[in-house]
């Protein structure tokens, strides 16, 4: 891209690249004198003398998410709300950013030095990202440098649809990957934050996403301490995060962003926050419209900042003057949290000079460069698990030909999950196949045989399907209201009619708000047959065929997509219109169909008769789990594979095949058949621009997979309590009795190891460090990574005194180590257990509890506390 020194060039500024990059931005600020922009001065000096020039009205309309301009004190506006989950994911048009796996598929690697250098990459894609908006002199939303991650929440239900957010099941690997995550993002120059991270939803959220803008979630003392809390606590304590996010939910009655108890008892006195809060998008609006908590909108926005929400992810707090009037509120009370707001501004270095912050430095050059896509495909391979590997079928060898089946196979959108960016440079796991066997002179063939949950799921439509003028595509009107009204700001042909803005206009002349398209040409069928036509947009959208209005939602909404079944004869032009307008927040807009396929399953038959083995590529995607309202997700029902998939599967196995089978989904599966019936599963999760590299490389040998699963795979539904039931019994691997179908922990290799000479000290004082040690050696045939795990249970010895019914965890995982050792080597793994480790929270949520006597497990998976298989060594440590 060289885009610097392309505009370096072009540059008629005499101060050099980084005065052009922000000059409009900041260059107001030259004109002024204000203490506020001394950077000599202590910040906190610097942000009263700002809050004391402005108003009530100036002040609270800094505390919404795009904060506007104040041209009279030289304040630029600025948009709090940024995306980047697992890479830069706020609508960039410049040509691609690095997608690292989903947060489930980083978790999965135990990896936490891969997970720092990632974070650090991210962080950079940042502020690049934001560099390049100053660049061009058009500061815009989405592209700021306060992101809303990471995800910290526990995933404790695998139907809740956002889990694939986050890190896994369990408090201590979520801590520790979500502490690094923070690090990492927020660079650590001693005077400048590189970018804010935001860890969220606090506390206490996993569903049911339908009902999360009224839901309660009730806890215990013991299950919020124990669980809920400690991700975020140690984000804070560890990781000075300097931002975190409310959740939509309520505690025990009382909605999150208005709550003392996590937003002043916890946050800010135990833990020592001294950040801001924000609100997860329209939370306080829930405050008086979900969860009727308040009276009125002007109540709940008084409630939330005396609590200590200090911004709202949209625009509830405009209410906040009429609350003062009300007597709600002082404007003593809403100084505090404006003044948290630009403290953070000016930590990130935007009201000084231009030269003197480090990051500004960082040039969009590195956006997706490849070194990025190296440590991208380096993710995607550690995020691998082997669930299975009958008479080590795997890795291929003396194969000639492959047959790649499945609705995954040769998708993008199933690479990126969800709260995604964009590469330029996606590879699937059918092209990974291809490229991988050509090189070993294997036959590919290939045939989609089903979708995720039908005989064929719903794409965009191929501009060869569409025409108008005579040219391939639909001809647009672009408006600059939405209304669709007056005259274009601009016409054009579009090939297809697929768009996702984001945050930013359509093309120059259009905002990223208020406009409206309208679209018209002819549809033409390839084949005759019944068709499922459709929309998909953020906001409203209407489709008309034949000149008749047949789909009509012209309402401001997240994504939605609607659809009709209509009778097309092929080669036959049906005039088509469709129109469009984009409110506020996100804009997207997908002209959708399904094609007659009645011989699918067929198809993929006849590809897979011949072949040495069958590599099926199912599972689901971000269309079946997400967050409500978004990307078609919402939670799951159950925890099948869907049907149709199941049924194609049943059908290619009649072929008498070895079946491989790659799963990419983002929780857990039941894929109880293919346990029983396939050669090998192999997980994927959402890997990531290079997830069909890394899929080709082992499954061809050239990676040996060893992640690990960060989440319990049950074999059904049946065997989980109410989903809307937040108590932790019978729940996650720590709490679970029953047996699953692959335990967390869990993962094969292609070698293998053994554990040995456990040590640990055979007493330590109550207060005091334990130091645990274990040696691992490869006793396999190739060299490969062993993620060792470090595991702690309160042995029953040691519980007479703990009073009866105190809830506690069967097993914890205390410490983990990812290593690579060739054939025949050794290492020792070291890990170092911390006092609170040692303790246990009591029904009160203080961790107080002291077993005298606690079991310690090392091994490459969880101890099955039953069989006490040979590849776990164990010891006792007494605590006096």
């Amino acid at each position: 891209m060289k885009y610097f020194a392309k505009l370096l060039k072009q540059t008629a500024f005499g101060g050099g690249l980084l005065a052009a990059m922000f000059g409009t931005v900041q260059g107001a600020f030259a004109q002024q004198s204000f203490p506020f922009n001394n950077p000599s001065l202590p910040i906190s000096q610097r942000v009263n003398d700002l809050v004391s020039r402005m108003t009530l009205q100036e002040k609270v309309l800094q505390m919404q998410t795009d904060a506007p301009a104040i041209p009279r004190l030289g304040i630029p506006y600025y948009g709090w709300w940024s995306e980047s989950l697992h890479g830069f994911a706020s609508g960039s048009n410049h040509g691609g950013d690095t997608v690292f796996p989903e947060p489930m598929g980083l978790a999965s690697t135990f990896d936490l030095p891969l997970e720092s250098h990632i974070a650090t990459i991210i962080g950079d894609e940042d502020r690049a990202e934001y560099n390049l908006a100053g660049l061009v002199g058009k500061p815009q939303a989405f592209h700021g440098l306060t992101f809303f991650a990471p995800n910290i929440n526990i995933f404790r239900d695998p139907r809740w649809g956002r889990g694939q957010e986050t890190y896994g099941e369990d408090p201590y690997l979520t801590s520790r990957f979500g502490v690094t995550f923070v690090k990492g993002l927020q660079g650590n120059d001693p005077k400048y934050i590189k970018v804010v991270a935001t860890p969220k939803h606090f506390a206490v959220h996993s569903g049911p996403e339908p009902e999360r803008h009224r839901f309660d979630a009730v806890v215990s003392d013991y299950d919020l301490h124990d669980t809920y809390l400690p991700a975020f606590e140690a984000a804070i304590r560890e990781g000075h995060a300097q931002s975190i996010m409310g959740a939509y939910s309520s505690l025990d009655g009382v909605p999150d962003c208005a709550s003392p108890l996590l937003l002043q008892t916890n946050l800010r006195q135990a833990w020592g926050f001294d950040g801001y809060v924000v609100s997860d998008c329209g939370a306080i609006g829930d405050i008086f419209n979900g969860h009727h908590y308040a009276k009125s909108m002007a109540e709940a926005a008084a409630d939330a900042v005396k609590a200590g929400c200090d911004i709202t992810c949209g625009g509830e707090y405009a209410s906040l003057p009429d609350a003062v009037k009300q007597g709600l509120i002082t404007e003593a009370q809403i100084d505090v949290s404006v003044k948290r707001l630009f403290k953070a501004r000016m930590q990130l270095g935007m009201f000084d000079p231009v030269a003197d912050v480090p990051y500004n430095k960082i040039s969009p050059d590195i956006l997706d460069d490849a070194a990025h896509r190296a440590v991208a495909l380096q993710a995607a391979e550690e995020s691998l698990v082997l669930l299975k590997n009958q008479s080590n079928f795997l890795p291929l060898h003396g194969i000639k030909h492959i047959a790649v089946i499945g609705p995954n196979a040769d998708d993008t959108g199933v690479l990126r999950g969800n709260y995604n960016g964009q590469s330029h440079h996606e590879v699937t796991a059918l092209e990974g196949i291809k490229k991988r066997a050509a090189a070993a002179g294997v036959e590919v063939t290939y045939a989609r045989g089903c979708g995720l949950t039908g005989l064929s799921d719903m794409g965009a439509v191929p501009s060869s399907a569409l025409s108008a003028h005579r040219k391939p595509g639909l001809f647009g009107e672009y408006f600059s209201n939405p209304d669709l009204t007056g005259t274009p700001v601009a016409t054009r042909q579009d090939d297809n009619i697929a768009f996702s803005w984001n945050g930013v206009g359509p093309m120059d002349g259009i905002k990223s708000t208020e406009f409206s398209i309208r679209w018209k040409g002819t549809l033409t069928a390839p084949v005759d047959g019944d068709y499922r036509i459709g929309v998909r947009g953020d906001d409203g959208f209407r489709l008309f065929l034949n000149g008749k209005n047949v789909i009509d939602d012209w309402t401001v909404h997240a994504p939605e997509t609607r659809s009709i079944s209509v009778n097309l004869k092929k080669g036959q032009a049906v005039p088509i219109r469709i129109e469009y307008f984009q409110a506020e927040q996100g804009a997207e807009v997908t002209l959708l169909w399904s094609q007659p396929h009645a011989e699918k399953y067929a198809e993929a038959l006849d590809a897979a008769k011949n072949a040495d083995v069958i590599v099926f590529v199912g599972g689901i995607s971000s269309q079946l789990e997400g967050e409500e309202g978004t990307n078609g997700g919402g939670d799951r029902t159950d925890l099948d594979i869907p049907a149709v998939q199941q049924n194609m599967l049943e059908a290619l196995a009649a072929l008498h095949k070895p079946i491989v089978m790659v799963l990419m989904n983002g929780s857990a599966l039941s894929v109880n058949w293919g346990d029983k019936n396939a050669s090998a599963i192999l997980e994927s999760w959402y890997p990531g621009e290079e997830g069909g590299t890394a899929i080709a490389d082992a499954l061809f040998g050239d990676y040996n997979p060893a992640g690990r699963l960060p989440v319990t795979f049950y074999k059904s539904v049946n065997q989980l309590p109410p989903f809307r039931d937040y108590s932790m019994k019978d729940r996650t691997y720590r709490y679970f009795t029953g047996t699953p179908l692959y335990p967390f922990g869990f993962g094969l290799s292609y070698s293998r190891f053994k554990y040995s000479d456990i040590k640990v000290p055979a007493a330590v004082s109550a207060g005091d460090s334990a130091t645990v040690t274990a040696k691992v050696k490869n006793i396999g045939k190739v060299g490969g990574d062993e993620v060792v795990e470090l595991y702690v249970q309160p042995a029953p010895i040691g519980l007479a005194e703990i009073s009866p019914g105190q809830p506690m965890p069967r097993l914890e995982l205390a410490g983990f180590q990812r290593v690579h050792l060739q054939p025949g080597q050794s290492g020792t793994a070291t890990f170092t257990l911390q006092p609170k480790q040692l303790r246990l929270f009591n029904a009160r949520g203080v961790r107080t509890l002291q077993p005298v006597y606690w079991r310690v497990y090392v091994g490459g998976e969880q101890p099955d506390l039953t069989m006490h298989r040979d590849g776990t060594v164990s010891a006792g440590i007494a605590v006096k």
